[in-house]
């Protein structure tokens, strides 16, 4: 077998090949339409590479004449195309670019008329990319919300609980706006169970939150909130439409990938190299920290029982940022299971985003995740590094950096959360 981390490396490069876009969504494409226009609107960070693999199909059998569209992809992730153009935004806070994008996008999904096909490419990221805030909110604002909340330790379906009921876009309104044309939406999912509602904030399908709950989430993580945003979480014109909607009778949704098709891929190659594969699921929630200490106690106790294994799992982990440093919670989950693991030998692991970035300042050349195993505690010491400190600072970045631990896969153009993998094997 090759080497440890080279072999987790490995694993990751499976998982996050079996979600691209190239691999996951020809397939999927609905046809073109008979005499209207086909209009592509995407918004994620697979939106440049899933708006390449649709043109590339749809020109193949339509006049480019007859397509329209707009991506918007974060910084980094753009993907040539001939047609459809592609525009790069910020992620996870939202940008001017954004805004601009998405003014468009509705603008645009504003003239879709009978015989049109409105094609929605949506991956994760869209919530940050389509930045449309509702009436009596600046970008300035909506920016300051978006800090807190990742801040806060909310999970993503409670952040975009929120998001969606402070937007023009979000939370079925681009269905709303595209309503005469005929509404496929394609999508990528990385959120923990798969819901179309909580996907990029759902912004082609009914939303089953409501203001209140929305309200409700910041009280509960003690968010402060501009007076604006305050007033708009209490104007009923921000409720959001909901199940049972006339508007999405017509309108389909379809997932395209999941996180569990890249485990089950990650699953046959860990098997194929002759380890048992411990799959804890591709919805696991929780404290990135709380999560490692778990699934360090599990390791250890594979190992006492002298079973050689691959411990999988994903979901979206959260940080509660009680300090000032840098790193996502892949990061933040590997630097805690450095100190679980310290000094245990025959156990490593890899904890990385399958975007290909975690957490950082929102370039496209932050780091993935982090590698570690028995030996990151002892050595981060020898160099004068204190791990527990990085830890309370919420420092992970640059804990691993001067001990190139560090994961940099770059963009993958594809997100389908993140990606863990723990290689017990005998001490």
């Amino acid at each position: 077998m090759t080497q440890p981390r080279e072999f987790l490396e490995e694993l990751f490069r499976i998982a996050v090949a079996a979600a691209h876009p190239a691999q996951c969504l020809p397939a999927h494409l609905p046809p073109p339409p008979e005499e209207g226009r086909l209009i592509v609107l995407a918004a994620g960070k697979a939106a440049g590479a899933m708006t390449e693999v649709a043109e590339r199909h749809y020109l193949a059998h339509l006049p480019a004449s007859r397509i329209e569209g707009l991506a918007v992809t974060r910084h980094g992730y753009a993907r040539p195309t001939t047609t459809i153009e592609v525009i790069e935004a910020g992620h996870p806070v939202p940008d001017a670019a954004g805004l601009a994008a998405a003014q468009r996008t509705i603008e645009l999904a504003a003239t879709a008329r009978r015989g049109d096909l409105v094609l929605v490419l949506m991956s994760g990221g869209a919530s940050a990319n389509w930045i449309a805030p509702a009436p009596g909110i600046s970008l300035a604002e909506k920016q300051a919300v978006t800090r807190a909340l990742l801040r806060s330790g909310a999970n993503i379906g409670e952040i975009n609980t929120v998001r969606k009921h402070l937007s023009r876009i979000k939370g079925g309104r681009l269905a709303k706006l595209a309503h005469r044309g005929q509404l496929v939406t394609l999508a990528i999912s990385d959120v923990p169970g798969d819901d179309p509602a909580v996907i990029g904030s759902g912004p082609t399908v009914p939303d089953p939150t409501t203001l209140a709950d929305a309200r409700a989430i910041v009280e509960r993580f003690d968010i402060e909130l501009p007076n604006s945003v305050r007033l708009a979480l209490m104007d009923p014109d921000n409720e959001t439409p909901k199940p049972g909607d006339a508007l999405f009778r017509t309108t389909r949704f379809a997932l395209v990938a999941r996180p569990a098709d890249a485990f089950d891929a990650a699953r046959r190659a860990v098997e194929a190299a002759g380890y048992e594969c411990v799959f804890l699921g591709a919805n696991i929630e929780g404290e990135a920290r709380e999560v490692a200490a778990s699934q360090a106690a599990l390791a250890k106790a594979i190992q006492a029982e002298g079973r050689r294994a691959v411990i999988l799992s994903g979901g979206e982990l959260t940080v509660t940022m009680r300090g000032n440093g840098r790193g996502g919670p892949n990061q933040e989950f590997a630097l805690a299971l450095a100190l679980a693991l310290d000094g245990v030998r025959g156990i490593c692991a890899l904890s990385a985003d399958t975007d290909g970035t975690d957490g950082g300042a929102g370039s496209a050349e932050d780091p993935a995740g982090a590698y570690v195993d028995g030996h990151t505690a002892m050595q981060a010491r020898q160099s004068g590094l204190d791990p527990a400190s990085f830890l309370a600072e919420n420092n992970s970045t640059a804990f691993f950096s001067p001990l190139g631990s560090l994961v940099n896969s770059g963009p993958t153009c594809t997100n389908v959360n993140d990606f863990r993998a723990i290689l017990v094997d005998r001490s």
